[in-house]
């Protein structure tokens, strides 16, 4: 009977440890030999047969276990402990830790790599506002808010626009009890105006049932669903939320593997989940789902490009020698043809405000380019942008890339202590020095231009904006009042777009009339209205005479 009772409280022990753990059943993998640890070291206890004198001061052994429980403790402690370090030391693995993140190009200008953009397209909305945004939207229907709460939000790319995406999870146990079936949809919100925000709760006429996700319990947990489903002997990690460009929800999870002994991740394709029917399909890399944008984790890539730089010179490199390390983080950005990377600037290790070059590594296929140019680390620049509002106290949201007039720049807002954007910054990735700030986005970047193009000889002269000069007749002006300052618009004879000044680059320009000949300068570039950066009212200047 007492056999009967230990086996049946092992058994239980095992069931809660691979039901909660979910230990990978694979090499490499270190989950499964810990369980079977913890099993063993409780059958060796019930094993051994314990007197205990009534005063509670003598214990007496009256049955020792078999020896069998101890050989398999020591070869289990084997696996965990010594196998480890034989195979995945980096003292003895250094190159494979560096060649892990494959091949990384040389490339020649950052500008190349990511097409300029229109203003009204630069990412504006940080993870943190579109958490508050979406919190606001929610907290707007009190019957649904008191169910749900806001899930991790993912930037992606939906379409052709640009949003952050969150899907409503079970708020606790009772509320997932009560609802089975699935919370009522997800929060979109643009990326690029922070006014368009969405809580999506039917598509095509059905409503949105998200019943597999992080917060559910039992089979309808997202990671135990794929467990219990084929999905045991492999890694799976990155549970990431998207949806496709009809709007139809998915999880998408990273199949992985060891690939340095027992550690050195490295994803080998993709799972995509439905998140309301639950059907599963995995893909390869090279054939993920186009609306896909995130197959490598963000945590692999960084590990994978610090030990990049870290064992340039191999393991026994205590000078540091062309050592390299990334500076903050990575970020998502969107490049050409509208592919997704992380970036991220490089910098020696031991230095801080100095980049000596900046990454992009493509978010499917892995794919590294190394930029070789030195520049501001995104917390200089984040320094930078704070320090021109210093009197305001407004903190900087993290820096994103841009191509601004062939013009490598950081672009990012200033919040105040409650998380609004107050502000907008451009700095000059060539020279944190270079800020434009404004309390909207063309008065930024009219800022930023003007403080570029004072630099005189600073940069290379390759880098500079391309210019453009026009001699014309004004077709229509008008004058629009934002934040305090006044903006003149007008239209040409000549050209197609719309030209854009304040009275701060000619006090000839608020007395403008139709009708007047005058000589104009810009930068030439992608917007549809062009800022200017010299203006002459040629008329007046002939009556004056």
């Amino acid at each position: 009977m007492k056999k009967i009772k230990v086996s049946i409280l092992l058994s239980i022990i095992a069931f809660l440890c691979f039901y909660f753990g979910m230990p990978v059943i694979n090499y490499g993998f270190i989950s499964l030999p810990i369980i079977l640890l913890i099993i063993t070291f409780t059958a060796l206890l019930l094993a051994t047969g314990i007197s205990v004198s009534n005063d509670g001061k003598q214990v007496k052994i009256l049955k020792k276990p078999s020896k069998i429980y101890y050989i398999i403790v020591g070869l289990l402690l084997f696996y965990i402990v010594v196998f480890p370090l034989c195979t995945s030391l980096p003292m003895f693995r250094s190159q494979s830790y560096k060649n892990l993140i494959g091949s990384v190009a040389d490339g020649k200008s950052i500008a190349n790599h990511i097409e300029p953009i229109s203003i009204d397209e630069i990412r504006v909305v940080d993870e943190d506002l579109a958490y508050l945004l979406g919190e606001k939207i929610l907290g707007s229907q009190p019957a649904l808010g008191s169910q749900v709460e806001l899930g991790h939000f993912c930037i992606q790319k939906v379409g052709n626009d640009l949003y952050w995406v969150a899907p409503l999870l079970h708020s606790g146990f009772f509320k997932w009890w009560n609802n089975q079936e699935g919370t009522a949809g997800y929060v979109m919100v643009s990326a690029t105006n922070e006014r368009d925000v969405k809580l999506v709760q039917n598509i095509g006429g059905k409503d949105i049932k998200i019943k597999y996700q992080t917060e559910a319990f039992f089979g309808s947990q997202i990671e135990r669903y794929l467990y219990l489903n084929g999905y045991a002997t492999v890694g799976v990690t990155d549970y990431t939320f998207e949806i496709d460009d009809a709007g139809k929800p998915f999880w998408v999870a990273t199949v992985y593997d060891k690939k340095v002994g027992f550690a050195g991740n490295d994803a080998t394709g993709i799972v995509v989940v439905d998140a309301q029917t639950g059907t599963m399909t995995e893909f390869k890399i090279a054939d993920a789902p186009k609306w896909v944008d995130r197959v490598q984790p963000i945590n692999f890539i960084e590990e994978q490009l610090n030990d990049w730089g870290k064992y340039v010179n191999g393991y026994w490199n205590f000078s540091n020698a062309n050592k390299l390390q990334i500076t903050e983080g990575l970020t998502l950005v969107y490049g050409k043809d509208n592919k997704s990377y992380w970036y991220t600037g490089l910098t020696s290790v031991g230095k801080d405000e100095s980049a000596v070059g900046f990454v992009l590594v493509d978010t499917r296929t892995k794919e590294t380019t190394f930029y070789k140019q030195s520049g501001a680390t995104e917390f200089a620049a984040q320094g930078s942008a704070e320090g021109k509002v210093q009197e305001k106290g407004y903190k900087s949201s993290l820096p994103i890339p841009y191509n601004i007039n062939s013009i490598p720049t950081y672009v990012m807002t200033l919040k105040d202590d409650g998380g609004l954007v107050k502000m907008y910054a451009m700095v000059a990735i060539s020279d944190y020095t270079i800020v434009g700030v404004g309390n909207s986005m063309r008065e930024a970047l009219t800022s930023f231009k003007g403080a570029y193009n004072m630099t005189g000889n600073k940069l290379s002269a390759s880098s500079l904006t391309n210019k453009k000069q026009l001699s014309s007749i004004i077709t229509r002006i008008t004058n629009d009042v934002k934040n305090g300052n006044s903006f003149y618009y007008f239209t040409t004879k000549d050209y197609p777009n719309i030209f854009v000044g304040s009275s701060q680059i000619s006090n000839q320009l608020p007395i403008t009339i139709v009708g007047d000949s005058i000589k104009i300068s810009f930068d030439i570039d992608n917007e549809e209205v062009i800022d200017v950066t010299t203006f002459e009212n040629t008329t007046m200047k002939k009556k004056a005479k």
